[in-house]
């Protein structure tokens, strides 16, 4: 399996140490990574954000609205292509520095094809499960999501609940694909503050582990 092509962005220190962070749709995941974005070591990176930013008029951004609205996955070549030529801009712009940045990565990788795609990027160092047991909660805490940050790809119930069974059955197996010693477990629904100190407790020590990192280049 061939990685996507990226775009001419230099030669960078392959593969970044990250935690993925998994958890069904409005578990919180999102919440999490833009507070630990202002934690100093953490770069949060949010597929869904990326996506919304792509120009609506173009190749790309037309692609991914289309499998959006519907409440499928993008193809997996086109979303790790958008994803690594984002994060490499990223780093052109020193945003994201790797040498002292652990990358959170939300939502992706979301399929074992994907995973595979990204192994030559990205060491998954640890993965941070938000456990939402009450999933009628969570659609209608997207619900409210789209009407205050007005959010069409969360405005249809009926496809927000298609990308329920989508995250059963294409990226939930990923639980079971990484090693159990580092998937931890988290209770989403709890305050920000509870969740926050819990996932602190799992990234730590990634973060010291593999920080401040060395580079040749």
């Amino acid at each position: 399996m061939t990685p996507p092509p990226l775009e001419d962005v230099g030669t960078p220190p392959y593969p970044y140490p990250a935690v993925l962070i998994f958890g069904v749709p409005g578990a919180g995941k999102g919440t999490q990574g833009e507070i630990l974005t202002h934690v100093p070591g953490f770069f949060h990176l949010s597929s869904g954000v990326i996506f919304r930013k792509l120009d609506a008029k173009s190749e790309e951004g037309r692609t991914v609205r289309d499998y959006s609205a519907r409440g499928e996955l993008a193809p997996d070549d086109l979303t790790i292509r958008i994803f690594l030529n984002w994060l490499e801009a990223q780093r052109d712009a020193e945003r994201f520095r790797p040498r002292e940045h652990l990358l959170l990565l939300d939502g992706i990788p979301r399929n074992l094809e994907q995973c595979a795609l990204l192994e030559p990027y990205v060491k998954v160092e640890g993965l941070i499960h938000f456990m939402a047991h009450d999933e009628e909660v969570m659609i209608k805490r997207i619900r409210r999501r789209a009407v205050l940050e007005n959010r069409v790809d969360d405005a249809s119930e009926s496809v927000t609940r298609k990308r329920f069974k989508v995250y059963h059955k294409e990226t939930a197996p990923l639980l079971k694909h990484y090693p159990q010693e580092i998937v931890h477990n988290i209770e989403a629904n709890r305050t920000p503050a509870e969740v926050l100190h819990d996932c602190l407790g799992h990234l730590l020590p990634v973060l010291k582990a593999n920080f401040p990192r060395k580079l040749s280049t």
